[in-house]
């Protein structure tokens, strides 16, 4: 019992003295130049502790809202959370700096890290360690990453940043792409061809430089030979063997293999790097 009391005494103590410790600094921040506590919030971001410049650069901004660095303290406030992980926030103060700095020289740093932001604010640690495939997730996110890249690239197209955003879009067209074919697939293997059929057809007309279209044109043949079309079977047959003479849907002879699956080319694909799904760029 004596023991017990002990370490309670010690916790309450120790939470005592970080929270003391934590007030201390946010009280010497609040006594600062501007000059300094910009500085301050700089130097914790050189030392990677994101959330100590977080709150240095929002007190700067709360401090000295017109001052010679609250620009500068706005934009580095969204790598701040982006950093710290905290990317709902970095898309809003993202979105807060556009929309009061519509004429400012470095706008695209903003309009960058928002996509950047909205990415990965998807994503889960599980994504992360075990490398799942996104393309069978919830595709928003990656939507709304693709349209803010795309700003940027119409808007700043000489950025620092365009040739990264281009390689991002394309990996995330990808995605958006197989989310598709997930799709269509699903329906497949559920009885309803028509639906099947025109999911794939949506990729091969929407997506026309994606990796995903060969197997959306196996799944919209699978579809059609279900519905007993086959002169439209044969028809799509023809393009994915003028188009993608190697996919494994194909025999040597050029037949269709009927024991293609989307899954055993998913597999193919993820092993030879041909599925687009690999990011060409790590995040910032």
């Amino acid at each position: 019992m004596i023991l017990s009391r002990f370490w309670l005494l010690v916790s309450l103590l120790s939470c005592v003295l970080f929270v003391g410790c934590a007030t201390n600094k946010q009280n010497q921040m609040e006594f600062m130049s501007e000059d300094r506590l910009y500085q301050k919030a700089r130097s914790y971001m050189a030392d990677h502790k994101f959330t100590q410049a977080i709150e240095a650069y929002q007190m700067l901004e709360n401090r000295f809202p017109f001052g010679q660095y609250a620009e500068n303290a706005q934009l580095e406030l969204i790598l701040a959370q982006y950093k710290a992980s905290e990317y709902e926030a970095a898309i809003v103060s993202a979105d807060r700096f556009i929309r009061l700095h519509v004429n400012h020289p470095e706008s695209d740093y903003a309009y960058y890290y928002r996509g950047l932001a909205a990415f990965d604010a998807n994503r889960s640690i599980f994504d992360r360690f075990f490398n799942l495939d996104m393309s069978e997730r919830d595709p928003s996110a990656a939507k709304e990453s693709f349209n803010n890249f795309a700003e940027l690239l119409n808007k700043y197209p000489d950025s620092r940043f365009a040739a990264d955003a281009r390689g991002r879009m394309i990996y995330l067209r990808n995605i958006l792409a197989r989310h598709e074919v997930h799709i269509a697939d699903f329906y497949l293997r559920r009885g309803a061809y028509t639906a099947a059929v025109n999911r794939g057809s949506y990729v091969v007309e929407h997506f026309q430089r994606s990796t995903a279209v060969g197997d959306a044109l196996a799944v919209m043949i699978q579809g059609y030979q279900m519905m007993g079309m086959d002169r439209l079977a044969n028809d799509t047959l023809r393009v994915l063997k003028q188009n993608y003479p190697e996919h494994l849907a194909l025999k040597k002879d050029g037949s269709f293999n009927p024991k293609y699956t989307l899954q055993a080319s998913e597999i193919k694909a993820a092993a030879e790097g041909t599925n687009g799904l690999r990011s060409p760029v790590k995040s910032r």
